[in-house]
């Protein structure tokens, strides 16, 4: 007979317990068995599911490598997924909306604002040449982002041409490449008008975000009322729609005209520090409490 776990979490740990124990704390609470595959595990989970002698439920998947179809969480994402395990979220989904090269001309027809973007082919990457009109459109400096990259590795801040698609493709060679203009938040209040939103099931978190420091700061109440930040809820219940993704953050800037741009589009597998471990660059507690409750309390309202 199979074991089945009603909730089971994927995590390469870090030296921070918060949320791990949130979620294991709400699954005791709504008597859920909850099971978290660290890397001593993986490969352990990965043939017992393959046997049959295991099987999730449900698999929240805080890390796999999109990109390398080899490694050991890809594979058992994979795994799950074709076992009909109801995976947050699904692998084909995630991918789709994480590829900001796939990603982008969606959110364009879709009416939500990006910067000026020239996507660069990864296999034209190393002899790709900027027109008069590309080096216009996006001025300089400009940024480069690898499409498939996270945690900044390839991002270049300051290109001021092609030619730095090199340095990109150095830290991450793997997919396409987006050269975009630079967007400048506008000051608001204390910093720059820079969010980062957390979406969970219908349930949105925002942020204030220094992409400079990584600090965040919670969004009051009463600073969304003040300076008009409805929009971010707005475009981010959109991206939700337009992607079926249950589970992602999202970095948006409000420029000086007022608009609020879409920067990092969807970040799936959201990096779940507490600030109370790592003050500087931690995700504020009260956020990570709400996010643990709400996983959970979304698996409890899925049919067993």
């Amino acid at each position: 007979m199979s074991r089945i776990y009603d909730l089971v979490m994927t995590h390469k740990l870090d030296a921070d317990d918060f949320f791990i124990h949130r979620v294991q704390q709400h699954c005791a609470e709504g008597r859920l068995n909850f099971f978290l595959v660290e890397p001593l595990w993986v490969e352990a989970f990965y043939h017992y599911l393959q046997r049959g002698e295991l099987w999730p439920r449900v698999l929240v998947n805080l890390h796999s490598e999109h990109h390398l179809p080899s490694e050991p969480y890809h594979r058992l994402v994979r795994l799950a997924a074709a076992r009909q395990t109801r995976v947050i979220d699904p692998p084909d989904v995630a991918l789709a909306a994480f590829d900001k090269a796939r990603l982008h001309p969606r959110l364009i027809g879709a009416g939500i604002h990006v910067p000026h973007t020239v996507i660069v082919p990864g296999c034209e990457a190393g002899r790709y040449v900027l027109t008069d009109a590309d080096r216009a459109m996006l001025r300089t400096p400009f940024v480069i982002k690898p499409a498939l990259g996270y945690g900044q590795r390839g991002v270049i801040l300051d290109a001021t041409s092609e030619r730095d698609l090199e340095r990109s493709r150095a830290a991450w060679p793997q997919g396409d490449y987006l050269l975009q203009r630079l967007v400048k938040p506008r000051q608001l209040g204390d910093g720059p008008a820079y969010f980062r939103v957390f979406y969970v099931f219908g349930t949105i978190w925002c942020c204030w975000w220094d992409c400079g420091t990584h600090h965040y700061r919670v969004v009051t109440p009463q600073q969304a009322a003040a300076y008009s930040l409805k929009p971010l809820e707005e475009i981010v219940r959109q991206m939700a729609a337009l992607t079926g993704m249950a589970f992602f953050s999202s970095e948006l800037a409000q420029v000086d005209s007022g608009e609020f741009v879409a920067i990092d589009y969807i970040n799936d597998q959201c990096h779940m520090l507490s600030q109370s471990a790592h003050p500087g660059m931690g995700v504020p507690d009260v956020i990570l409490a709400g996010i643990a409750r709400r996983l959970v309390g979304a698996v409890l309202e899925m049919p067993r």
